[in-house]
This record gives structure tokens, sequence and C-alpha cells, in this order.
């Protein structure tokens, strides 16, 4: 169920993952939750901490653009799926990962083989999984060794991108792995936003997402923006990604006369495409799902256009 099943929160509680972006530990600016098999969840996971949590650094060799992220891909890849694999399901948390503006933590609940400590995982060990037939299904989809060394690659992968080693706590309720931003990597964002032409009023990570994307795919509906977004919530699309966006008029609706019409769409303003140009260091990419984009807006307008003609077919027989 775990593995394969579209909905495994049905038959294990707490089997998800929860996103947050944090100015401080009391401050929580947004956040994002992950459903679906582990594999959706990993790949999901990933792609969306990666492209909307954390800050590209960038800078040029010639006319080459190099991005440069805080946490190298291969030991944020890593650090994920061990979180997944290894945590212990019988505990209804979720694995739980908190962004900050200089550190990522992600925390799990696991429970150690007996006897162990924080000192054992980090140093060499052999391969003694708590969850043994998920580990397996991970290793013979090749996402995963069995050799006990995911902790080592985590620190290799880091130590390879000049960036500090990751550290490792465990408070006998699960255990959290830490990545402290190098301070090169804090010194070239906060020179490059700098530069960046701001708006009246500072623009959270959501305005810049939803701009990018309607940027990017031309006008979309809310169905076909939560799905791309991968947002469940209406309401929570609405209160930080529509309306901040709207309010500093990065986008405009396409029937603005009539709000709640259930034909609105949403696109770029001109403001709006002129401050996107002028962003040279976007706080984050667009990020697409496991399908492509193209395809996905297409089905949903398909249906949109649908869905109008039956409704206004249903009003015309009553």
């Amino acid at each position: 169920m775990l593995l394969f099943h579209e909905d495994p929160e049905r038959f294990v509680t707490g089997a998800f993952v929860k996103i947050g972006f944090f100015r401080s530990e009391s401050d929580l600016a947004y956040h994002d939750t992950i459903h679906g098999d582990l594999f959706t969840q990993a790949a999901r996971t990933i792609d969306l901490v990666r492209t909307k949590y954390l800050k590209a650094a960038i800078s040029h060799q010639g006319i080459q653009r190099i991005e440069r992220y805080p946490v190298p891909d291969a030991a944020l890849r890593e650090a994920v799926l061990n979180a997944l694999v290894h945590r212990d399901y019988a505990v209804g948390a979720p694995v739980q990962i908190r962004v900050y503006e200089n550190r990522l933590k992600i925390w799990n609940p696991c429970v150690l083989p007996e006897g162990w400590t924080v000192k054992n995982l980090v140093g060499a060990h052999a391969s003694t999984p708590f969850n043994p037939t998920v580990a397996n299904v991970f290793f013979r989809s090749g996402e995963i060794e069995t050799w006990g060394r995911g902790i080592q690659r985590i620190f290799s992968a880091c130590k390879e991108a000049g960036i500090p080693r990751p550290a490792l706590t465990f408070d006998g309720t699960g255990l959290t792995i830490e990545f402290r931003y190098a301070p090169a990597y804090l010194k070239a964002v906060a020179a490059a936003e700098q530069v960046t032409a701001p708006l009246t009023t500072p623009v959270t990570p959501p305005v810049e997402v939803l701009a990018r994307l309607l940027e990017r795919a031309g006008e979309l509906g809310n169905a076909a923006i939560r799905i791309q977004l991968n947002l469940r919530d209406r309401t929570h699309l609405r209160e930080h990604y529509v309306t901040p966006t709207l309010t500093e008029v990065i986008i405009e609706p396409t029937v603005p006369d009539k709000p709640n019409s259930r034909l609105q769409k949403y696109r770029p303003t001109a403001k709006g495409r002129d401050w996107l140009g002028q962003t040279t260091h976007p706080r984050f990419a667009y990020y697409s799902l496991l399908i492509p984009m193209s395809f996905t807006v297409g089905v949903l307008q398909q249906i949109e256009i649908f869905l109008g003609e039956f409704r206004a077919l249903a009003e015309d027989t009553t």
C-alpha cells in the first residue's frame, strides 16, 4: 500500500511529507504537503524543495549561466529517500522538512537499531533497514543502495560542493539532518537580491511561482493552477497565491467584471512581464510535475470547455 497505492493515508496515518518555509522558528511563511505512493512522494518532494523552497545563487562563466543551490542535488535526494524509506510508519507524524534562509532540516520519525547512536550512523556500518521490504523495492528500482552508505554519500556530496558537513541529531522520537548553507552562497544570494528591482511590497515565493507558471503556460483557471502547483486546498491557493499576486498587479483576471465567473482565468500583466524579465535572480523557478505541462494544460483546457458547455446546457434545461 505504501509503495504503490495512490492514497496510502487511507491505511497508514501520517504517510505523507510536510514542507514549510520559516522566517523564524515561530513564523511560518508558507507550506505544502506531498501525498501519494512513496515513489511519487519522493520525486515530488525533491522537485518541490529544489524549485520552490531553495534559492539559486547565479553566476556566469562567459555567456554560460551557472546556478548554485545551497544543498547539492545528490545530497538532497539521498536525504529525502532515507527519510521516506527508513522512517517508522507506525508513528502518525509525517516526514517534515523545514526550510529557512540559512539552513534546511529534514526530520523523520525513526527507530535506530538497538544499541545504536548517531555515531554509528555517521561511521561505516552494515545495512539494517527498519523497513526491509520498502528498502528492497527502492533498491530494485535503482533508487537506493543497500550498503548502509546513505549518510556517507550525503557527506561526500556536500564536501564536493564545498558546503558545510550536515549535522545529525536523534532525540528519541526521530532523526534530524540539518544542512547549513555556505557563507559564500549566502553572500552571493544577498548581493543578487540587492540588484533585483523591488515591487511595492516584498514578493512572497508563491507570488513568483504563480507568475512564472502563467508566464510559461498562458491563461489558466483555478483548477489548472491547482493541478500544476500540486495544491489541493482552494482557500490556500486563493489566499497565498492568487490574491497577493492580483494585489501587486502582477497578474490580471480575464473576466474582470465577474471575479467569480466559472470562466475566470488569469494571465500576467504588462507590469508582471516587465518584472519577471528584470528579475535576474528569481527566487524560484517554475517547477513541473511528472507529466509535461503542455499536455496537462491542453487536457485541462478541454475539460474546462466541456464543463462550461455542460453547465450551460443544464441551465437551459432548467
